[in-house]
């Protein structure tokens, strides 16, 4: 079990060999590394993989590989085009994943030295076009972690800045929390060659204009999301986990954030979003158990608000109203703007 979705295992991958197995969307949510939040979004699973699975679709239309295989309706695996109602099951290739062992205060990879192929590359490949109010590169510049020219800028960004050329940013994918590394720190711990690390960087890219083009039909600019990569057992890279949905992916129509980061901007005005960031910087591991705090229940209005965003969305860039009677999705964002006092 995920935070946001459940894995059921079909059958187990062997040695090269993909296994099967099935993603449940849920309406759970996850912000800040804490794993799932005290409440639901009603119908956000759903909306989340059809989403998913319109982009999976496109992205193999341009000869990308992914682990996707298609959605489950009455016992069948369909394409999202066959689908006659919602569902909140994919399948997919199931791969290995090799976790890192903790010890000594760090994680050890050298378990991916000798992999040939076949499993889940422990890393996430973050695409930035826009550097968003609290996105993590400005903590990580206050904090001295980063750099400037580490990014390709000449002098220090500032809040809501467009990117001349996107940053294609890397950080880990197994640890608790996870850690932004160098690519050279990327390629060492994975095991990846040059050649394969230049390949995730030019297929982060396509898909990275594909999702712009995608959402600038609807009038949202997107500003930076995460991708996820393994080797199918050929070792030939193949997009895993989902892609261009609104907890993948930051969005923005007229300076009010479309995706999860809602909920993010709500939260980081409360006690409990204060103390989550004193502890993470005293303790590695376990820094959640460390917490006195919990987060509360989101405002009801709110909450109701967040859903219509998710389903607006996925009606409207799948061009096909899978959510009767969900308001446009500028409507909704209005009134977002009005509580959150954007």
């Amino acid at each position: 079990m995920g935070s946001v979705k459940d894995l059921e295992i079909l059958e187990m991958p062997i040695s090269l060999n993909f296994g099967r197995a099935r993603f449940i969307f849920s309406d759970r949510y996850s912000v800040f590394d804490w794993g799932e939040m005290p409440d639901h979004i009603p119908f956000k699973g759903e909306a989340t993989l059809l989403l998913a699975s319109y982009f999976f679709e496109k992205i193999e239309e341009n000869g990308i590989p992914t682990h996707y295989v298609g959605l489950l309706e009455e016992n069948k695996i369909k394409k999202l085009s066959e689908l006659k109602n919602r569902t909140n099951i994919m399948e997919i290739k199931f791969l290995r994943v090799i976790r890192p062992i903790f010890k000594e205060n760090k994680y050890d990879y050298s378990a991916y030295k000798n992999e040939r192929g076949n499993f889940l590359i422990p890393l996430e490949v973050i695409y930035r076009n826009y550097l968003p109010e609290g996105s993590s590169i400005f903590r990580r510049l206050k904090e001295g972690l980063i750099k400037p020219k580490d990014i390709g800028l000449d002098k220090e960004p500032f809040p809501g800045q467009k990117l001349e050329r996107p940053i294609i940013d890397v950080s880990t994918k197994l640890e608790n929390p996870d850690r932004y590394l160098t690519w050279e720190e990327a390629k060492e711990i994975s095991g990846l060659s040059y050649d394969e690390i230049e390949e995730m960087k030019r297929i982060t890219n396509k898909i990275n204009e594909l999702i712009t083009y995608e959402f600038s039909k609807i009038g949202l600019i997107n500003e930076d999301g995460k991708i996820e990569f393994g080797f199918d057992g050929n070792r030939n890279l193949m997009v895993v986990d989902v892609v261009g949905t609104l907890d993948e992916c930051r969005f923005k129509y007229e300076g009010i954030p479309v995706s999860k980061e809602i909920a993010r901007i709500y939260y980081r005005n409360t006690d409990w979003y204060k103390e989550i960031e004193e502890v993470k910087k005293k303790y590695k591991e376990n820094w959640k158990k460390m917490c006195k705090l919990s987060p509360e229940p989101l405002p009801e209005r709110l909450k109701i608000l967040i859903s219509q965003v998710y389903c607006a969305c996925t009606n409207e860039i799948t061009q096909r109203e899978w959510f009767k009677g969900i308001p446009p999705l500028k409507e909704i964002l209005k009134e977002i703007k009005e509580i959150l006092k954007l």
